[in-house]
């Protein structure tokens, strides 16, 4: 290898531990001071006696409602899942595999384009007003529904990228067949794309469960989420530090099982569906 190689491949690695540091190492902070006791978290000691008494107070205390509040966050994030990703499979084959007018597919993926480069800010006054008028402030159907709606772009863009890596002699030996087109979608475009859901569900889902935004606007405290509670935690006089990343750590605990767990189904639905 001459020096010149060398000296890029160091630059190279240089740069991708250097990002890695820069969002690992302040985690890694936040996630020690959930066993840390408020004086040392204000102190700032590096070293410092294991407490788990930030865990009793967020999830035994009667000031606190952790646990209904991760129950809140996998409520929407499972039921909004679950829809934007049978919605937009649906609607990925449609657009990529049958007979749909060109303008008919570059006006539905223009504008979940432009909704999706939006700011969610954007829309969250509007959505706000809309559930308001209709009594379903927060209420699950308010966020779920929302949720739907602000990850289903990203959830056709997606499958839309899986579905169009299907070989088209697929469909067409199909159609030969006599198959239908749910037919198509059920036995040849089903099976092949799992992985591809799967990988869809995770991002989705990860989404859904960290989002804050969307939330802080649309929930009441009976439906209020883990990411709003979490925040709650900072108050005018107080800021209740280790209970803050106590929550934290608890609230990143399904989207890493879930990433972990995922990973292995993504790589052997692909390989499948290379075989097949």
């Amino acid at each position: 290898m001459t020096a010149r190689r060398i000296a890029g491949r160091v630059a190279a690695n240089g740069v991708v531990w250097g990002y890695a540091a820069l969002i690992v190492l302040p985690t890694l902070w936040v996630l020690s001071n959930a066993f840390k006791y408020k004086i040392d978290i204000i102190t700032g000691t590096t070293i410092s006696p294991i407490t788990w008494s930030n865990f009793e107070q967020l999830l035994f205390s009667r000031q606190s409602h952790f646990l209904w509040n991760l129950f809140n966050s996998a409520v929407v994030a499972v039921i909004s899942t679950a829809i934007v990703i049978v919605t937009a499979t649906m609607a990925a084959f449609t657009l990529g595999r049958l007979r749909v007018p060109g303008w008919v597919r570059w006006l539905i993926l223009g504008w979940a384009l432009l909704f999706q480069m939006l700011p969610t800010l954007t829309f969250v006054g509007s959505w706000y007003v809309m559930w308001s008028a209709v009594g379903l402030h927060g209420t699950y159907v308010a966020v779920t529904l929302t949720h739907v709606v602000h990850n289903l772009p990203m959830g056709l863009f997606l499958m839309l990228s899986f579905m169009s890596a299907l070989p088209q002699e697929l469909f067409q030996a199909a159609r030969m067949d006599g198959c239908s087109n749910g037919q198509m979608f059920w036995r040849v475009a089903f099976p092949l794309v799992r992985g591809g859901m799967i990988a869809a569900t995770a991002l989705i889902f990860i989404f859904s469960w960290s989002d804050f935004a969307i939330a802080l606007a649309l929930t009441s405290p009976a439906t209020m989420t883990a990411p709003v509670a979490i925040s709650t935690f900072a108050q005018e006089y107080d800021i209740r530090y280790g209970e803050m990343a106590a929550g934290t750590l608890l609230s990143i605990v399904p989207a890493l099982v879930l990433i972990l767990v995922g990973q292995r189904f993504i790589v052997r639905g692909l390989l499948a569906g290379a075989v097949k």
